[in-house]
This record gives structure tokens, C-alpha cells and sequence, in this order.
């Protein structure tokens, strides 16, 4: 794959002075989804790359969704017939690329008569005849004995029939990474913490960037050709920035997710669950815990990297859950972590957020910035291509034909991470369950990480060192934050282990960058102090 360690955070430096120096074809705005697999798709057919992200790599929307590679079954019932083909294709697509952060799993719909069961099979046959799912994977149907046996958790009084059928989980924030990591392979120059204030304009046209390192207050001037607005809810004010009366064409919609301990819900499967108010939730296990969600809701306040989660939100999500699983109600105070982020919705006059489209849409500013927003994580792909193929058009360029099939890193396997797991438990000594873990985030590329350090930063817990030097040297962690909740997850699948693990985890990346101990306090003071925002809900606090 090339030179993987171009992301360190010891090359800061080096790669400012660079973007400073050298001309690009393409400058990208936003390192979320959208930006990464810009970033990959157009340096893989040649094209010169720079992106720029404010804050961390998928700080924003893309480390705050459901978590899954699917094709919106809802949106069938809203006759979003086109986007429900495009993004179910390419469910196989990212399954091919990262197996790791594409995994199986089946999806459990349930249904209270044969009549309402009867309408999702149909509905469901349709999804997988417009996704070309393979024979095996297509659905299968569950009625009392199937239930009681695969998802004993459900209500069976109050549920008799199921359709299940097979979706994929995914970590969003590390295929983020990986896209990043196969852009800069094949020659992109990708950079966090740089906040873009202003364009530079010339004869009328966008030519480049003034952007300030939020690390150091340096400015630095980036030039390029074409400029790609990527930047998701930040959209808007990007526009703005091109022209200062552009009109806000975004809609935001916050969603929110909350974590609970598997004992507390036990459920096997993905299972959709009827909410009150004619949606639907996803309830998902992973690990030792089950997250949940989600909402929906028009956010009014403008983009914001922590929005707020309120108690109500939490009641929404917690309310179904007892009235469907054979559980006890759960209050929000035995939630143990919970994550909530804004969706840059395409604004449709009249329409509530659940209704309005996830198609993607591109425009082009008086100054030629390309923008794009909307759109869904599965789809990113596709969005990528729609916008490679503006640049070719206005740079008047041929651009090479890219292999569609090369494995992002960690996914050159055959999808099978059972017997990878064992293999590498078996080479490296450690537990399997460890194992586990660690190649649904690092794939193949697990047995590099554990040659940084396999033993636990604590004793007995799921992170090893080696982790933290791996986030550092190849996936520009610069702090402590970017590591504990977008590059291990502790934050969102091992909140137990978490504040165990923030001491530690912190002196590692002391050596590996260098802070002084006072920095190394403020980090982990900081990450507490988010821990603490993220559960303000509980004893009826609200988010601040």
C-alpha cells in the first residue's frame, strides 16, 4: 500500500511545509466519509490531493452514526426506489474492500400478525432483489419455536412472526481511516486540525485556501485547482465563505445513540423496533454492550461538533425497549455511554428530517467550489465517483481507470475473521477474545499493532499498548481524545474500561509525542470532562 506511516503525527511538520509548497489538482475540505473516499477515489485515477480537516478525521457525523453498511429499507416505502438499488449494491462493494468493517450480520424485523409479516417479506424480497444479494444471504422467516430459540429476548406474546435477513455492521470512524490511509498510499496529502477561514479568489475563480493549524495558530496558504466542500454539517458556512449570501440549503437532523450493558439487554441479533411515533430503532449488539437508536430531530442551532444529548432523547429510545424484549424498563441512568451527531440532510420545504431524502446533491458556487451534502455512509463510494467525475470535466482531464477491487488496509483476507482471529491469537499468545476485538478494527493489519506492544495498558483490559502506538505513527492521532473515542472505540464499546485506561493510554502518547506532563494532564482531564458531558442526561442534567 506504499508508504502507510505518511499519516504520523511526528511528519506534522514536514507535511504543512508541503501543502504550503506544492500545487494540487484537488483540494478537499472535510475528513469525514464524504472527504476520505473523495480524497482515495481521485488520487487513485492520478489526480494531485490535498484534504484539510478541521478537527480530527471523522470527528463529525461520520463517528456519530448507526454503524451499519445497509440500503435504508424505509426509504422503499417513501419511493426512494434509485437510492435504495445504489447504496444495497454497494453493500458488497465495501464488504469486498474492508471485510473487517463490513461484517454479516442478520437483521430481525418482527411482526405481530401473519398479515404485517406478510408485507415485510415482500418488502424485504424487493430490497434484496434490488442489492443482487447472493442465495445465501437472502432472508430467512422465524415464527414462535425460531424465536424462541434465535431471539429469546423478544416479547412473545407480543411478537409471533420475524423476517430476518442480512445486513452488515461497520465501524464508521476506522473506515474513515482507511480511506484516508489508501488516499495517502496512492499520493494524497491529508491533514487534521486545520480549520479553513477563507478562499482565496483570483480573476473569480477559488484557487486555494488560507487555513490556521488549530495546533499552533500557524497560517498556511494551500493551492489548487479545483476545491471539493466536504465538509458535512459545515457545509453551509463553507459556502459562505465563497459567498457570503449563499443560501443555507441544509437541513440538520440530530441523532443520537446510547450504550447499554448487554446483561441488562440481551439480545443476539439486530433486531428493528417500533417507536412511538411511526419510526423505527435499531438496537445493536457489540462486544459487552448493545447501543440503540435513533433520533431524529430537526437541530436548529447550528453545526456543532458535540451536540447536546437530552434527557428526552435518551426516554425516547429507552421507552420501546421494554415494551418489546422481555426486560425490565432501563432508565437513562444505567446508560454507560451514549454519542449523539448531526445529519447534513438536502432541506425539503414541508418535510420532517425521518422524511426527508438521504440522496446526495452537488452544486457549484459563483467562485467554482464544488459542494456536496446529503447522502448516506454506504453510499460513499458513489458520491466520490459523482464528484471525481466534475473534476475530470473541469480540469479537461482523462483520468486513469482505477481498479475497483483493491482491499482498504487491513482487507486483504477472505472475510472469514473467526479463523483470523484464531490464527493470530494462536502466532501471538493472547487471549481469543482479544483477538477478536482486534481484528474487527485493524483487519490483517492487527499482527503490525501487536508487534508495537501486545501486552494490556492495563492489566486485563481489552486495549494494548501497542494501539496507542499504532494510532500515533500511522493514523495521526495527536491527541488523546482521538484515540480513546475514534481509533480504539473504548469510549462507545468498552466504557467500563475506560477511565482505567485514560492514565495510561495518556503516557503512552506522551512518549510517542512528546508532551510534557502538564499536557499530558490537560489531556486527560479533557477526555474526562467529555465522558462526563456525554452522560449529562443522567439524573435529569441536560448536555451543556
Amino acid at each position: 500500500m506504499g508508504n502507510e506511516s505518511a499519516l504520523s503525527a511526528g511528519s506534522r511538520t514536514s507535511r504543512l511545509s508541503r501543502l504550503e509548497a506544492e500545487p494540487f489538482d484537488c483540494l478537499v475540505i472535510g475528513g469525514g466519509i464524504t472527504g476520505a473516499g473523495i480524497a482515495r477515489e481521485a488520487s487513485r485515477c492520478g489526480l494531485t490531493v490535498a484534504l484539510l480537516e478541521a478537527q480530527d478525521f471523522a470527528s463529525g457525523t461520520s463517528s456519530r452514526s448507526s454503524k451499519l453498511i445497509h440500503g435504508g429499507l424505509r426509504y422503499l416505502a417513501q419511493g426512494e426506489i434509485a437510492l435504495v438499488r445504489k447504496v444495497a449494491l454497494e453493500r458488497k462493494a465495501v464488504r469486498r474492500l474492508a471485510p473487517h468493517l463490513a461484517e454479516p450480520a442478520w437483521m430481525l424485523v418482527p411482526s405481530r400478525s401473519r398479515a404485517s409479516h406478510l408485507r415485510f417479506r415482500t418488502a424485504i424480497a424487493a430490497y434484496e432483489k434490488l442489492g443482487a444479494v447472493d442465495r445465501p444471504d437472502r432472508h430467512v422467516n422465524w415464527g414462535p419455536a425460531e424465536l424462541a430459540e434465535n431471539e429469546p429476548a423478544l416479547d412473545p406474546d407480543r411478537y409471533r412472526y420475524a423476517c430476518v435477513y442480512r445486513e452488515y455492521t461497520t465501524d464508521d470512524a476506522r473506515l474513515v481511516l482507511a480511506n484516508l490511509r489508501s488516499a495517502v498510499a496512492h499520493g494524497a496529502l491529508v491533514e487534521s486540525r486545520l480549520r479553513v477561514d477563507s478562499l482565496i479568489v483570483q480573476g473569480g475563480r477559488a484557487e486555494g485556501a488560507e487555513a490556521t493549524c488549530v495546533e499552533t495558530g500557524e497560517r498556511i496558504r494551500v493551492r489548487a485547482k479545483v476545491i471539493v466542500n466536504a465538509a458535512g454539517p459545515w457545509v453551509s458556512p463553507v459556502r459562505e465563505l465563497e459567498d457570503s449570501d449563499a443560501s443555507g440549503l441544509l437541513h440538520l437532523s440530530k441523532g443520537i445513540h446510547v450504550v447499554i450493558p448487554t446483561e441488562r439487554l440481551p439480545v443476539r441479533n439486530l433486531v428493528i423496533l417500533p417507536a412511538g411515533d411511526d419510526r423505527s430503532i435499531f438496537v445493536v449488539p457489540r462486544a459487552e454492550v448493545v447501543y440503540v437508536g435513533t433520533t431524529d430531530t430537526s437541530y436548529g442551532k447550528g453545526p456543532e461538533w458535540w451536540p447536546e444529548i437530552t434527557r428526552s432523547d435518551v426516554e425516547y429510545l429507552l421507552q420501546p425497549l421494554a415494551q418489546s424484549l422481555r426486560i425490565e424498563p432501563i432508565a437513562p441512568e444505567e446508560c454507560v455511554a451514549a454519542w449523539s451527531g448531526l445529519r447534513p440532510l438536502v432541506g425539503q420545504a414541508g418535510r420532517t428530517p425521518s422524511e426527508i431524502s438521504r440522496r446526495d446533491e452537488i452544486w457549484q458556487g459563483a467562485a467554482g467550489v464544488i459542494s456536496i451534502a446529503g447522502g448516506k455512509l454506504t453510499g460513499y463510494r458513489d458520491m466520490a465517483r459523482g464528484i471525481v467525475k466534475r473534476l475530470a470535466d473541469r480540469l479537461d482531464r482523462r483520468l486513469n481507470q482505477a481498479p475497483d477491487d483493491a482491499p482498504l488496509p487491513g482487507g486483504d483476507f477472505d472475510g472469514d475473521l473467526g479463523t483470523l482471529a484464531v490464527s493470530l491469537a494462536q502466532d501471538h499468545a493472547i487471549a481469543e477474545s482479544a483477538a477478536n476485538r482486534l481484528v474487527r478494527l485493524y483487519g490483517t493489519e492487527t499482527a503490525a499493532v501487536l508487534n508495537r506492544g501486545s501486552d494490556p495498558l492495563v492489566p486485563g483490559a481489552p486495549v494494548i499498548a501497542g494501539e496507542v502506538d499504532w494510532a500515533v505513527s500511522e493514523e495521526g492521532a495527536l491527541y488523546l481524545e482521538d484515540f480513546i473515542y475514534r481509533r480504539s472505540r473504548v469510549a462507545l464499546y468498552e466504557p467500563a474500561w475506560c477511565d482505567a485506561l485514560l492514565v495510561p493510554a495518556a503516557r503512552r502518547m506522551q512518549r510517542c509525542l512528546d508532551w510534557d506532563d502538564a499536557r499530558t494532564e490537560r489531556e486527560v482531564e479533557l477526555v474526562r470532562k467529555r465522558r462526563l458531558a456525554d452522560l449529562a442526561f443522567v439524573g435529569g442534567r441536560e448536555a451543556v
